[in-house]
């Protein structure tokens, strides 16, 4: 077994742990699944692409034997944490989930949860202009609103966009008041996203209460059994060292 630590990457507190570990001199290899076009790279050696699944994945634990796996993927990223709990409990590979808490509502705000994309997208058919942050993949569940949507996303989407749909490329983070300005000028409704959780996306939900604006969060997907979980990159770093 090496001494390297393998991290499934594409987030920033996948970015923050590789600084880390390089940092305390432990071998670390990130793996990003390569589904953005200029991703922002960690420090270490880096892996664009996906394994094939969990059976590509195995094979590769099978041949590279790391120390650890650390999947800090996107709390939505749900077939990759599924493939990597199964190709980690088929060699025994160590194996830690670090992902940051999901949001709270506050005084003022005004969220509904739902269980889908396709869920959020019947909540808001009749909502006039909706603001959809929910990312590239899964547009397609909004191909038949009938209004304005505001689509934003880092690049632009594979699937169908709505008829009345306004692409907005750009990648954050975003402060509030750009955030409300944005909501101001398309006379924004109602806002979709997704329950990502942390602070580099979090302006715009303070910026729909400024606003008092509804949003529409989608629940995040549940982890798979077993799976030890840490919320910090530091209560990462404890686990890898100890």
């Amino acid at each position: 077994m090496s001494g390297r630590v393998l991290v499934l990457g594409g987030t920033g507190e996948a970015r923050r742990l590789a600084a880390a570990l390089v940092a305390a001199g432990i071998d670390v290899l990130s793996s990003l699944a390569g589904r953005v076009a200029d991703p922002v790279l960690p420090e270490g050696d880096v892996r664009v692409g996906g394994f094939g699944g969990a059976d590509g994945l195995a094979d590769w634990l099978a041949t590279h034997r790391p120390r650890a796996v650390v999947d800090a993927t996107h709390p939505f990223a749900a077939r990759i944490t599924a493939s990597a709990a199964a190709a980690a409990a088929r060699h025994g590979t160590p194996l830690l989930r670090l992902q940051r808490p999901g949001w709270t509502p506050g005084p003022g705000d005004r969220w509904t949860y739902v269980g889908s994309l396709t869920d959020a997208a019947a909540a808001v058919r009749d909502a006039g202009t909706v603001f959809l942050t929910t990312g590239r993949q899964g547009v397609g569940a909004f191909a038949a609103l009938p209004g304005r949507v505001l689509v934003r996303a880092v690049d632009p989407p594979d699937e169908p966009l709505p008829a009345g749909a306004v692409l907005l490329l750009a990648r954050g983070p975003f402060t509030v008041d750009e955030e409300a300005a944005l909501m101001r000028e398309h006379g924004v409704d109602v806002v979709v996203t997704k329950d990502s959780g942390g602070s580099m996306t979090e302006a715009k939900l303070v910026a729909a209460r400024q606003l008092g604006l509804p949003v529409v969060l989608v629940r995040r997907p549940p982890l798979p059994d077993g799976v030890e979980v840490v919320t910090t990159v530091e209560e990462a770093l404890h686990w890898i060292t100890r």
